[in-house]
């Protein structure tokens, strides 16, 4: 979900001169930012805290070992690999 199109499911409360003052926002959209908020407290997606710590090392391991035999991204692959992520959860 883009900025744009959460702004639209928003409701703004304003005072008698017209100028915002609170926002109402739809609870599965409420849920869905407080998810997002604490996976970038934590810094790990909800899937990744439950995983088992030797997943996590067989991870980490064949990063190391893909990153040696060259096979890497550009950043803003990542970056849109995230966001292509981020998008679908909301």
């Amino acid at each position: 979900m883009t900025l744009t199109e959460l702004q639209k499911l928003v409701d703004y409360v304003t005072d008698a001169d017209g100028e915002p003052t609170a926002v109402l926002v739809p609870s599965a959209v409420w849920a869905q930012l407080l998810a997002t908020w604490r996976v970038m407290e934590s810094g790990l997606h909800p899937i990744d805290e439950d995983e088992p710590k030797a997943q996590i090392l067989a991870d980490l391991t064949e990063a190391v070992r893909s990153t040696k035999a060259g096979e890497t991204f550009l950043v803003s692959e990542l970056w849109d690999r995230f966001y292509e992520c981020s998008q679908d959860k909301l």
